[in-house]
């Protein structure tokens, strides 16, 4: 039987495998951005008798473990994804809620840049586009072409 590419990432994290890890790491690996009531929902729909408990202690140790990663936009629960290690960014609709991937700000990018680092040693940045996406865009008449928005105007946050 082959081994699982979940089963081998737990592994090497120096982690037990699991059945609940294994579908947990499977779950957020096929649904990026997706809540803890959706996770706990699609595990239970291969592993039926998992406690919404086991699911949560899950999510915690993967995200200590640095395997999946948790985002909390404002207004938001707390969402789970598997791409980590490359300090990516999100775009948050503020119609239908949908959350996409966004690469890291390219060029100047002085509000990335601490303008006092208050004796941290900063290793990154965590940046919430807010807007609408395409279809919602589309939806109310409005143009999808980018925007730039002014600094520390309420369309652009960062935590």
């Amino acid at each position: 039987m082959p081994i699982s590419p979940y089963a081998e990432l737990l592994r090497t994290a120096d982690m037990r495998v699991t059945r609940p890890r294994v579908a947990v790491l499977e779950v957020v690996g096929s649904n990026p951005h997706a809540d803890t009531d959706t996770i706990l929902g699609l595990v239970r729909s291969v592993l039926p008798e998992v406690s919404r408990q086991t699911v949560y202690d899950v999510l915690n140790a993967l995200t200590a473990a640095r395997l999946v990663r948790r985002i909390e936009p404002a207004g938001s629960p707390a969402r789970y994804e598997s791409r980590v290690g490359d300090n990516h960014h999100h775009a948050v609709c503020r119609s239908c809620g949908v959350i996409a991937d966004v690469d890291c700000a390219v060029g100047e990018t002085p509000c990335l840049t601490a303008s006092d680092s208050v004796g941290f040693t900063i290793d990154e940045a965590e940046v919430i586009y807010w807007g609408f996406c395409a279809q919602c865009s589309a939806a109310r008449g409005q143009s999808t072409a980018p925007v730039s928005f002014p600094p520390g105007s309420r369309t652009q946050q960062s935590s």
